[in-house]
C-alpha cells in the first residue's frame, strides 16, 4: 500500500484530527480537509490519494455531492462515507454514486482502518498498482 494516501473530509475538525492521528499511527499517509470544496482541491493537487473518507453531513458541498464530484474528477479513487445520521436513502445513494463502504459515527477505529486498507487495495488493483 506504499505511496497511497487517505484523504479525510469532515467539517468536525476535532474528529478529523483524531482519525488522522490514529490512521497515521497505523502507517498510513493522511491528508485532511474541512469541507467538500477543500477536499476536491486537495484531490486535484494530490495524485497519490487512493481513498477518500467523506462525512455525509457537511455545510456547502455535502458528502454525496463531494462523492459525485470526486468520481467525475478521479474515478480511480475509492470513497468511504461516514455519517452520524444513517439513513437507508443516504447509503443507497452513496453506493449508487460509487462509494466503497458506508460507516456510521462514531465508528470503530479498527473497522475504519480495515475498510480503508480494503479500499486502498482495491484502488491499487484498479490502477495497476501505480
Amino acid at each position: 500500500m506504499a505511496g497511497k494516501t487517505v484523504l479525510l473530509v469532515d467539517d468536525e475538525a476535532g474528529l478529523t484530527a483524531i482519525l488522522a492521528k490514529r490512521l497515521s499511527a497505523r502507517g498510513l499517509a493522511v491528508k485532511t480537509a474541512s469541507s467538500g470544496e477543500e477536499g476536491l482541491a486537495v484531490l486535484r493537487d494530490a495524485p497519490d490519494v487512493g481513498v477518500a473518507v467523506l462525512d455525509i453531513n457537511m455545510p456547502g458541498l455535502d458528502g454525496l455531492e463531494t462523492l459525485r464530484e470526486l468520481k467525475a474528477l478521479r474515478p480511480d479513487v475509492e470513497a468511504l462515507l461516514l455519517t452520524g445520521y444513517p439513513s437507508v436513502e443516504g447509503a443507497l445513494e452513496g453506493m449508487r454514486l460509487g462509494a466503497y463502504e458506508f460507516l456510521t459515527k462514531p465508528c470503530d477505529m479498527e473497522e475504519l482502518h480495515a475498510r480503508v486498507l480494503e479500499a486502498l487495495a482495491r484502488a491499487e488493483a484498479t490502477d495497476g498498482g501505480a
